[in-house]
C-alpha cells in the first residue's frame, strides 16, 4: 500500500463523471443533447469546488479500438485521442490520476495530498474499477455530490452502487448531460425514489463549506508518479495497464477547443 497518512473527514466530496472533450464538446463525436446548456452548468460547479476547496473526484471513459469494432461508429473517448481528454477547465491542480488495471492496490489517502483524485475506466460503471471501488468505500465524508455524463448511463449506475454501499447521494440535475431525455428524467424520478437527493447549481452555489483544506504533493511523500504518454501514445493500450505504477500526474494539456464553436 502506498501512503499511509491520516484521513480526512470531508463535508462533501464532488463526483464529476465522464467530462470529456468527445460528450461535452459540440464538435466531439458523441456530445450529449443538452451540451449547450451542460457547459455553463458546469463552470459554475467547478468554480464552487474551486471556491470551497472541496475534493473531487473525478472518472474518465477509457476505451480501445477494439471496443468499438461492432459499432458502426466509434462511441468516443477513445485511448490517446484528443476526444478522451477532460475539458479543460474541469482539471484541478494538484491532480493525479489512477489507472484501470483490475488491482486493488490504491492509496487511500490521497485526498491528503491531491484535490482530484482522476480514475480510468472501461465501462459506464465507475466502481467497475476496483481501485475506485475501494476508494469510495474508505473515503470519509457525509455526501457525495454527483454530476457529469450520462444521466441514464453513468452517473445512474455510479449512484446506486453508492446508496447499495449506505452512502448518502446527492445529484445536480441540471449539471448531469444525457443523450436521451425521457430515459434521463425516468433515470431521476427512480434514484429520488431510492433516496438520492436532488440539486440545482442554483441550490449547490448557495452553500458555503465550513472548512477548506490545503492540498499540497510534499517531496519524499513515497507516492510513485509517472510521466504521461502523449495523446498520440497513451496510458492503457491494448488492456494493459501500468503494472504497479498506479498512480500518475495531470498530463500535457492540448491546445484549448473553443467551447462554442469547437474550433481551435
Amino acid at each position: 500500500m502506498i501512503g499511509n497518512g491520516r484521513l480526512r473527514r470531508h463535508e462533501c466530496v464532488v463526483v464529476d463523471l465522464n467530462t470529456q472533450r468527445d460528450f461535452c464538446h459540440p464538435a466531439g463525436l458523441s456530445p450529449v443533447a443538452n451540451v449547450h446548456d451542460l457547459i455553463p452548468a458546469l463552470r459554475h460547479i467547478v468554480a464552487w469546488t474551486k471556491r470551497n476547496g472541496a475534493p473531487v473526484v473525478s472518472s474518465i471513459e477509457s476505451h480501445r479500438e477494439s471496443d468499438f469494432t461492432e459499432l458502426r461508429q466509434p462511441f468516443g473517448c477513445l485511448d490517446g485521442s484528443v476526444g478522451q481528454r477532460k475539458i479543460d477547465f474541469t482539471v484541478f491542480r494538484p491532480c493525479t490520476y489512477v489507472e484501470v488495471d483490475n488491482m486493488l492496490c490504491c492509496p487511500i489517502d490521497l485526498f491528503n495530498q491531491f484535490q482530484q483524485v482522476i480514475f480510468c475506466k472501461r465501462s459506464c460503471d465507475l466502481l467497475s474499477n476496483p481501485k475506485a471501488d475501494r476508494f469510495f468505500n474508505v473515503v470519509s465524508t457525509g455526501e457525495f455530490i454527483l454530476f457529469g455524463v450520462a444521466m441514464e448511463e453513468s452517473v445512474k449506475a455510479l449512484a446506486l452502487g453508492l446508496m447499495a454501499r449506505n452512502k448518502r447521494v446527492s445529484i445536480v440535475v441540471d449539471a448531469c448531460g444525457y443523450w436521451h431525455k425521457p430515459t434521463a428524467d425516468l433515470t431521476v424520478r427512480q434514484l429520488s425514489a431510492k433516496g438520492a437527493r436532488m440539486l440545482t447549481v442554483a441550490d449547490l452555489l448557495q452553500r458555503k463549506l465550513q472548512r477548506r483544506f490545503r492540498y499540497t504533493t510534499p517531496r519524499g511523500s513515497g507516492m510513485i508518479e509517472r510521466p504521461v504518454p502523449s495523446q498520440h501514445g497513451a496510458g492503457s493500450r491494448n488492456g494493459r495497464g501500468h503494472g504497479n505504477g498506479h498512480l500518475r500526474t495531470a498530463p500535457p494539456t492540448p491546445k484549448p477547443l473553443n467551447e462554442q464553436t469547437g474550433r481551435s
